[in-house]
């Protein structure tokens, strides 16, 4: 089904909700912005918007975090980087909100309140829930049309999210359509053979998306890589030391072992997996084939021979998919891993990067330009490749279907 685009709006003179996803690191002493990377993928869609009044409603963080904070210096780094003014309002939906965004003419730019500061929107709701809460009403009665454009929180149900399609004629900002349209081509019509390169630490959504692109056909390889890596040499018996081991119990991921088991004893020919590693010993790096792991030592990046056979699979690819690093990349004689395999990634004819960490290191590496795509949102990009449908994007395309 499709969703709307902002041609198809026709926004010209009218008043439009734009929601961001301008969520980013700061510096929780001076309350500047660290990386402005999210404000500059916006910019094409708000100036696609140039003859609109567009009202921004963004985030920044959630309660209980450090970098809660309003929003002034996210209206200021905005401004620089826009060249035109961007007018701050300390609140969200108030008489004094309503009253600035009403006094706005076409072609001015208007940043709400830290849109998280209203309780609601840290809510999951469904769609036809979500409409009905305070923050819903309220800001749509003060605009003509919604468009979407935070890819980064496409895969939270919260009402801003689902709930404003719901009572708005509403469509995709560019960089929504982007996100969807290039990862939408993995599943039908990229470059064979496909290969999935799964890594970091986030274990179940990686071994969902494995179990998925595996299962419907969707990836001829998937090189497991990082601590996912580390949960399937676990799955297929080896001992990968006391430490490592340790780390998945941490972070509760011993039941994705079973899983990893199931999906080896199905498709063992087309998983890779390390056949070498690198640990911290005497604080500093030594190999070690996975048949002897050391049982004091963590494993923190993968071993030189690995890397060898791991750069071949790559370069056989027409398309690569790569979420997650091959280790602790912070440290410099551990980052081998992770540079030498997107180096070789974005060789490729056809390679998307799943946002997050991946990202800041192609960026650190100056290679950004070598791939097609490297995608804005790091939880969005991998619900995406599960084969779920993102609940921002099921609620355009039912804004489409109620409102044409």
């Amino acid at each position: 089904m499709p969703i709307g685009t902002i041609q198809e709006l026709g926004c010209s003179g009218k008043t439009v909700l734009l929601r961001l996803d301008l969520n980013s690191p700061i510096d929780p002493a001076s309350h500047l912005i660290l990386d402005d990377k999210r404000f500059r993928e916006h910019l094409p869609t708000i100036r696609a918007l140039s003859d609109s009044r567009v009202v921004i409603v963004t985030h920044q963080s959630r309660p209980g975090k450090k970098d809660f904070t309003t929003l002034e210096s996210h209206a200021e780094k905005l401004e620089h980087l826009l060249g035109k003014p961007v007018t701050y309002i300390d609140s969200i939906f108030d008489r004094h909100a309503r009253e600035a965004v009403h006094a706005m003419k076409p072609g001015d730019v208007l940043m709400l309140e830290n849109v998280r500061f209203s309780a609601e929107e840290n809510l999951t709701l469904k769609p036809e829930e979500a409409k009905k809460t305070h923050l819903v009403k309220r800001l749509s009665a003060m605009a003509d049309f919604f468009v979407n454009d935070a890819f980064g929180t496409a895969h939270r149900s919260q009402p801003t999210v689902v709930g404003l399609p719901m009572v708005m004629r509403s469509a995709a900002g560019l960089l929504m359509e982007k996100e969807v349209s290039t990862l939408s081509k993995v599943f039908s019509g990229a470059p064979r053979p496909v290969c999935m390169v799964l890594g970091g630490t986030k274990v179940d959504d990686s071994i969902e998306v494995a179990a998925h692109v595996l299962e419907n056909g969707i990836a001829d390889q998937v090189i497991v890589i990082g601590v996912v890596a580390n949960v399937f040499l676990i799955a297929a018996g080896c001992d990968i030391g006391k430490p490592s081991t340790q780390l998945i119990a941490q972070l509760k991921y011993e039941p994705e072992i079973e899983k990893a088991k199931e999906i080896l004893a199905r498709y063992k020919d087309r998983v890779l997996m390390p056949e070498s590693v690198a640990v911290r010993q005497n604080n500093r790096r030594v190999e070690y084939p996975i048949s002897k792991i050391p049982h004091d030592a963590p494993v923190l990046d993968l071993g030189m021979d690995t890397l060898g056979s791991l750069k071949q699979a790559l370069k056989k690819s027409g398309t690569v998919v790569f979420n997650g690093p091959a280790g602790v990349f912070e440290d410099a004689d551990f980052a081998t891993g992770t540079y030498e395999l997107l180096r070789a990634a974005s060789k490729v004819e056809f390679s998307v990067v799943g946002g997050g960490h991946t990202a800041a290191v192609i960026e650190k590496l100056g290679i950004e330009k070598d791939f097609t795509h490297i995608s804005t949102g790091g939880g969005a990009c991998i619900e995406f490749l599960t084969g779920k449908k993102l609940p921002a994007v099921e609620a355009l395309e039912k804004s489409k279907q109620i409102f044409g």
